[in-house]
């Protein structure tokens, strides 16, 4: 009875052993499939492996302007193979004549016959992987679909289309180059982030996924199959403005075009919240010819010149070491020590003058004030314009910001004439958008805000992150300082150096800057293009809404900061007044009989419309709350009704936009062809009609 026990024992183990090893056995295969794929690592022949797991690489997210124009997109090609093994003989025979020359129509590098013979060389070598063309477009996909053989599918046409190949786009060109950068891997593994890309590459890259891939004719092709779906970026809104951009770039390269100069930028900011509007920065590369290829406003440490001269009075003013309207004698010369420095008007001087009057005219008497008023404790001159926020960077989002240059007592390079030097500009180093944020401040009532070059983050049409304005210094200095130097800043406009740059329909306030840069025999050298001529400022002048700082550097034909940079600034500050609705109050004022005019809509979307009608103050009725609308304008008042559109039956697009009337009807499975431009006149499927998806609705525009 004991063998037999231990016999029944041994049976119950077995068993039970038996069954935890097939357990396992399962449970080891399925983690094998989910990791590398239908046969998983046991799917060998010959020792090569058939299937493997390989990343999904997301799509990433779009950089827009503000109000969400694409600056950057990831846009799909598409290789595509062709299998011709497993086309029928017949067809193969009687088609692939028709398919080369279609092939060679499309893409005539090669011609029908090489197509021909390509594709009966990859069919009698068995090859399954015949490569047809890289990188094509959607469009022209569709177009290689329809053609003989491949519009018989992968099954038995052979096409293989769906190895999709993704690129970032700039729409836009050489616009805006250099501030919407990159992020990549250079040779050496080191991480390059240059712009707002490489800021906020986080947002932009997505999720990786995983997919099986199948190894066919020694060539690893994608077989469709995901393992765990990827996860698209998400889009970055930035503060920028395209229609600012495009008038801040093509009058700064026209500018430089015509001085014939080296390198420019132009910063154009909100004024209450810092937000970036347009940042341009060309380089000259050839004759007439300027790229965007480094961003001076952002990394570019120069000397600023005579635009720093209003640090210079803001510190004297804070300090008490002089009143606005004290007097100077502005002799045209102005020795400190053994050295000196002449008036820009070729050192005939002004005679006795007020303090501002040496600021409207860019005096450098202020060199010899300056000395007068800090030589004895010229550290209270440089804390002062550590309390102005100028020695310090801004803290910028975009990687590359320098912090500034100022040179200060103990300093190896420092001098009796490092102060009086530094007052007008010198000895001083700063970025464009450093100097831009100074005038800023004094522009927003002494409030020092960052820059900012985003507004927010957005997955799926819904913000995700927003970016508020970032308040640096509540006050940079006292507010009755601050109404001096925006006084002095209009009286530049009004009676001094700016005053050719006048507009009848707005006020500016600005400062004209000309500093003399080093050059190879050092600031002795007095030829143009030694120069850098510098124009910033703010408008309107009252209640201003945007500051600009526009820096040309070493033009040939002139050098003088406001005919060389305050002809841009005033072109670009024309322009924007031109087409901003915030200048033109009265277009929103109900009293305003314009708004009683009863205007024309297509149907549409209802958010749509009723945003731009709020927008523009126009009263109107609305009746539904569907998403489409559209409006009716008897009786001499605008009322807005549901525009009824019914499930699987085709919908009525007249009157409607060529982008509203595609989307609606695209997205219930039809095929949209389209002629003429305007608004929806005729559709040759009538409203009502059952849907049929895959066919073809031809719309007329007029």
């Amino acid at each position: 009875m004991s063998k037999e026990r231990n016999y029944l024992y041994y049976r119950a183990y077995l068993v039970y052993f038996g069954f935890v090893f097939l357990m396992l056995v399962v449970l080891y295969t399925t983690f094998d499939l989910q990791i590398n794929g239908p046969g998983g690592s046991n799917q060998m022949v010959k020792g090569q492996l058939l299937s493997r797991v390989v990343d999904r690489v997301p799509r990433m997210g779009q950089i827009l302007d503000r109000n969400e124009v694409p600056l950057v997109t990831s846009v799909s090609f598409y290789d595509v193979y062709m299998d011709p093994t497993v086309v029928d003989s017949v067809v193969f025979d009687q088609q692939l004549g028709d398919l080369s020359q279609g092939l060679n129509k499309l893409y005539p590098n090669k011609s029908a016959r090489e197509y021909e013979q390509e594709i009966r060389k990859a069919r009698a070598n068995k090859n399954r992987y015949l490569l047809i063309r890289r990188k094509v477009t959607n469009q022209e996909r569709k177009k290689i679909r329809e053609l003989p053989i491949f519009k018989l599918g992968q099954m038995k046409g052979g096409i293989i289309d769906n190895v999709e190949v993704i690129l970032r786009k700039k729409p836009f060109g050489n616009l805006l180059n250099r501030t919407l950068g990159y992020w990549k891997v250079n040779e050496k593994n080191d991480t390059l982030r240059v712009g707002i890309e490489g800021a906020y590459y986080n947002y932009l890259k997505g999720e990786l996924g995983k997919e099986i891939e199948q190894k066919i004719s020694s060539v690893w092709k994608r077989t469709g199959k995901i393992v765990k779906d990827a996860v698209d970026g998400a889009d970055v809104v930035t503060t920028i403005d395209k229609e600012i951009q495009e008038v801040a770039h093509s009058e700064l390269e026209k500018q430089l075009i015509f001085m014939e100069a080296e390198h420019g930028c132009v910063v154009l900011m909100d004024v209450k919240t810092g937000y970036v509007r347009a940042i341009a920065n060309l380089t000259k590369v050839g004759k007439d010819k300027y790229v965007e290829d480094f961003n001076y406003a952002l990394g570019y440490l120069e000397v600023p010149g005579s635009t720093f001269k209003l640090a210079s009075l803001m510190a004297g003013l804070e300090d008490n070491r002089f009143k606005i309207t004290d007097k100077v004698n502005a002799t045209g010369y102005y020795r400190v020590g053994n050295d000196g420095m002449p008036d820009a008007n070729h050192g005939i001087g002004y005679g006795v003058i007020t303090i501002q009057q040496a600021f409207e005219k860019s005096s450098n008497v202020i060199l010899q004030l300056m000395n007068r008023s800090y030589n004895k404790d010229p550290e209270t001159f440089i804390e002062s314009l550590k309390r102005f926020g100028l020695t310090e960077k801004l803290g910028l989002d975009i990687e590359g910001e320098p912090r500034p240059k100022v040179t200060k007592p103990g300093d190896p390079n420092w001098s009796n004439l490092s102060l009086p030097w530094q007052s007008v500009g010198y000895e001083v180093n700063q970025t464009p958008i450093q100097t831009l944020a100074f005038y800023n401040a004094v522009a927003n009532n002494g409030k020092m805000v960052r820059p900012l070059f985003v507004e927010k983050i957005m997955r799926h049409g819904e913000v995700i992150k927003t970016f508020e304005p970032v308040v640096l210094k509540d006050q940079i200095c006292s507010n009755h300082t601050v109404k001096i130097l925006q006084s002095c800043l209009e009286g530049v406009m009004i009676r001094g150096t700016g005053k050719t740059l006048k507009s009848s329909l707005f006020t500016i306030a600005g400062k004209t800057g000309t500093a003399q840069l080093q050059g190879e025999s050092g600031y002795r050298n007095d030829k143009f293009r030694t120069y850098q001529a510098s124009f910033v400022g703010y408008f309107p002048a009252k209640n201003p809404i945007y500051s600009c700082i526009v820096v040309i550097s070493r033009p040939q034909k002139e050098y003088y900061g406001a005919k060389v940079s305050g002809t841009v600034f005033a072109e670009i500050a024309n322009k924007i007044y031109a087409s901003a609705l915030e200048y033109h109050r009265a277009i929103n004022d109900p009293r305003n009989p314009f708004t009683k005019d009863v205007p024309n809509f297509k149907s549409t979307l209802g958010k749509d419309l009723t945003y731009i009608l709020k927008q523009l103050n126009i009263t109107h009725q609305l009746d539904t709350e569907s998403e489409w609308v559209q409006a009716d304008t008897t009786e001499n008042r605008l009322q807005i009704h549901q525009k009824k559109i019914l499930k699987g039956l085709v919908p009525n697009v007249l009157g409607m936009s060529a982008k509203d009337a595609i989307y609606l009807l695209e997205e219930r499975g039809l095929i949209v062809k389209i002629s003429g431009k305007g608004k929806v006149v005729e559709q040759s499927i009538k409203e009502g009609s059952t849907i049929v998806k895959g066919k073809l609705i031809e719309i007329k525009l007029n």
